[in-house]
């Protein structure tokens, strides 16, 4: 109870902060004369977060890029020694192997499956349909390590003769299998793909709420006027829905894109990054916190942003295209 009242204060006084802040701000702004306050009252607004945006985002960056030209104790300049070495290691480019396998296989995965439950619950009625949709968005509310728990049940395996507390290994014995370990077979990236079935659980609710929101938006004349030239339900929504939300499609793929580069919880929680699962966010923090290596910590960072700003760059313009039509 104590921890919700404090969440409740702090969430209450941060918007009484802020609203406070401004408040002040355009009181100041506005008693100047008439020309400073059209010049100065833009940045009264924008003022604040520009300065968080340093703080909290342009400055760690920066600095992150000056550590990673350092050793591990950062105490002396390497040049780019982390990086040649991150990159001829055998460990690390099977962890960027293991990353590109989720950014292949994961955003894909998640638009195609909230795609479907988008299509399937729209032909529910009103009531269904909310209480279905609200089913199938409930693991969004849950933190990724709390998902990475109840899974863990689902993989769990104990050894034979006793009781399998695991969801699969009591399916697969009772089909009279042999308990497995499913999480320590790297054969075909099986524990991998595994992992993977949890962001695509959490995930698909998001790609559903956009997606459907976007399908309910298309007008309904482009999809008479295609049934009235002949077309089936199926070219319907492929060469009429699909392209009108285009749109959204890319935008829900560039953002699970975005989630799955940074995943970390789950690899931690599941595995540790052990049985050649292993990516870039989970190597980070073996570096920082248990190596104590700053230097390729930083490094992989670096890495890390770089694969991401590209991008980020075409979500933005992405966004401008959108606003534009």
């Amino acid at each position: 109870m104590i921890k919700i009242l404090n969440a409740v204060v702090a969430i209450l006084g941060g918007v009484a902060g802020a609203m406070l802040l401004y408040w002040v701000l355009n009181t100041l702004v506005t008693r100047l004369p008439g020309k400073w306050e059209e010049r100065l009252k833009p940045w009264v607004f924008i003022g604040p977060a520009l300065v968080f945006v340093s703080l909290f985002l342009i400055y760690p960056a920066i600095r992150t890029l000056i550590l990673s030209f350092g050793n591990n104790d950062s105490s002396k300049f390497v040049g780019l020694s982390n990086y040649v070495e991150l990159l001829t290691s055998t460990a690390f480019l099977g962890t960027l192997l293991n990353t590109l396998l989720w950014v292949i296989l994961v955003p894909p995965v998640v638009v195609v499956i909230g795609l479907a439950i988008a299509v399937l619950t729209d032909r529910l009625g009103a009531r269904s349909e909310k209480t279905v949709k609200s089913l199938i968005f409930l693991p969004m509310a849950i933190s990724m390590v709390a998902a990475a728990t109840i899974w863990a049940f689902v993989y769990t395996s104990r050894p034979a003769g006793q009781p399998q507390i695991g969801l699969l290994n009591a399916v697969w014995t009772a089909l009279g299998g042999q308990p497995v370990a499913w999480l320590q077979i790297d054969t075909f990236k099986l524990n991998s793909i595994l992992l993977m079935l949890i962001i695509v659980w959490a995930q698909a609710g998001f790609a559903m709420v956009l997606l459907s929101a976007a399908i309910k938006s298309v007008p309904e004349e482009t999809i008479e006027a295609a049934r009235i030239d002949g077309a089936s339900e199926v070219q319907s929504f492929f060469r009429v829905v699909v392209p009108q939300i285009w749109p959204t499609v890319i935008t829900v793929f560039i953002t699970v894109l975005i989630t799955t580069l940074k995943i970390f919880d789950i690899i931690w929680v599941m595995t540790g990054g052990n049985f050649d699962t292993n990516v870039i966010a989970v190597q980070f923090f073996i570096e920082l916190f248990t190596n104590g290596n700053n230097g390729y910590a930083a490094a992989i960072v670096i890495i890390l942003m770089i694969a991401i700003n590209p991008v980020m760059v075409y979500q933005v313009r992405q966004f401008r295209r959108q606003e534009a039509t």
